[in-house]
């Protein structure tokens, strides 16, 4: 019990120290906080128009792979190339804590951080268009979309050399899966469905919009997990493969 108390309290004494670090960075707090809510508030200040191109759930994607995407995606791979670039990586693993805790603790804060932003423009989505016709579908859609993203961001950040690489390494996947959301949304699944599904963000698109705009039965609309929890499994095993603690020589 002890020993599970100091692994927690080391996780979350290396998830505050990120979170600082975070709100000190100009950079980091513009591309993880300022511009995916600036982008979000228009697209549900436009929620009209947008809605007209697809439904209120492409507008409910649109924003949460926004959010996702450079929030979370790209403020972590970003963060994980700066610790490993400064050798922090190299230093917190000679220490007690385990790999799993020591990426934790550095991807806490992004994620309490996204996950607050999402809940925070989806209720305003909500307040000004209507609400989700299933919330708890809703969630489990966020949440399969966010942990794609996490297991995404640990990928491409083993091939990620700094925080400067980042913005390169980053660009086809952000752009990539709101560019997949965008095609969905519109065009719907009746046609090429099994490609769109298969694409990253193309399954949790459609099981977002289902569960804003209803009309599907929930049991069809989990199977699609099936595909984005496919592509947690390869991202994960990318990682593994690709993932370094120290700079590449």
């Amino acid at each position: 019990m002890i020993h599970f108390s100091e692994r927690s309290s080391t996780v979350l004494s290396i998830a505050s120290s990120e979170l600082i670090q975070i709100f000190r960075n100009r950079l980091v707090l513009i591309t993880s906080l300022i511009i995916p809510a600036a982008v979000s508030a228009f697209f549900v200040r436009q929620h009209d128009t947008y809605a007209a191109l697809g439904s209120l759930g492409y507008v409910a994607a649109i924003v949460l792979f926004t959010i996702t995407a450079f929030g979370l995606y790209t403020t972590a791979v970003t963060t994980l190339a700066s610790r490993r670039q400064n050798l922090f990586l190299k230093r917190l693993r000679s220490t007690a804590e385990s790999d799993a805790g020591i990426l934790a603790g550095l991807l806490l804060p992004v994620l309490l951080l996204t996950v607050v932003q999402v809940t925070a423009i989806l209720t305003a989505l909500a307040v000004v268009a209507g609400g989700p016709d299933n919330v708890v579908l809703l969630v489990v859609a966020a949440l399969a979309a966010v942990a794609m993203l996490i297991a995404l961001a640990l990928a491409t950040a083993g091939l990620t050399n700094s925080p400067e690489h980042a913005q390169v390494t980053t660009l086809p996947v952000t752009l990539g899966v709101i560019a997949v959301a965008s095609w969905v949304g519109i065009s719907g699944t009746e046609s090429l469905a099994w490609l769109k599904r298969l694409l990253p963000g193309g399954a949790a698109t459609e099981l977002t919009m289902n569960a804003w705009n209803g009309g599907v039965a929930v049991v069809d609309s989990l199977l699609l997990l099936a595909p984005t929890l496919g592509w947690v499994v390869i991202a994960v095993i990318l990682a593994t493969r690709l993932f370094r603690w120290e700079p590449r020589r």
